[in-house]
């Protein structure tokens, strides 16, 4: 997308004085960092979508974002540094529709439950379903959990009864605009708080 699309200083007429803002179309480019992921979020601290670094820096040298939280790295322009943005908040309100259901993939339960075995707290490598397909279990979002290789090994087609196992919490949908949005992208961990979500180990 054009950087000019996301807003552009119109030019004086001769012999007016130069305009010290910084112009939108000339954001500051530095490959490794603006080729990152800032999420975006709507005027309400709602989620609205994942952009480029170089894109949020556009919006917010527009004065259509503001920087909520940021990185390290700085990016240079003629008159300014500014550093990367991780998350940017719209300066005004935008009404989104989104899809009714949240789309069921492993990386989204992945990311529901932390990236972490809900039996026994170890990185998760799988997906297990808690009453077993072979048993009638169904491929849904209440039925399926993120598990350890050796968990979902050691449980095979059994339930949680007969193995005398149980879950910290009930599975379920995700909801909100964050999972609509997220369902099948990794999630910076800076981006956690803001939506929502568990940080790995503490699932």
């Amino acid at each position: 997308m054009p950087l000019t699309a996301l807003g552009s200083t119109a030019a004086g007429p001769p012999g007016r004085q130069r305009d010290p803002r910084p112009d939108p179309r000339r954001a500051p480019v530095a490959p490794a960092a603006t080729i990152a992921a800032t999420l975006l979020l709507n005027a309400t601290y709602e989620p609205l979508g994942v952009v480029s670094s170089r894109r949020a820096i556009v919006l917010v040298l527009a004065g259509k974002a503001e920087p909520v939280d940021v990185s390290d790295v700085l990016c240079h322009a003629e008159l300014i540094a500014l550093p990367v943005p991780v998350v940017v908040r719209l300066t005004r309100f935008v009404r989104v529709p989104y899809p009714a259901q949240v789309p069921l993939s492993r990386r989204a339960v992945f990311t529901r439950d932390g990236s972490t075995c809900v039996y026994c707290g170890a990185p998760a490598t799988s997906i297990d379903h808690v009453w077993p397909r072979s048993r009638g279990g169904t491929h849904t979002w209440d039925n399926v959990v993120a598990a350890c290789r050796r968990c979902n090994h050691t449980k095979a087609d059994r339930s949680l009864a007969e193995l005398g196992w149980s879950l910290p919490q009930p599975p379920r949908a995700p909801s909100g605009s964050a999972w609509r949005m997220l369902g099948h992208r990794a999630v910076d961990p800076r981006w956690r708080t803001w939506l929502g979500l568990a940080d790995p180990g503490t699932a």
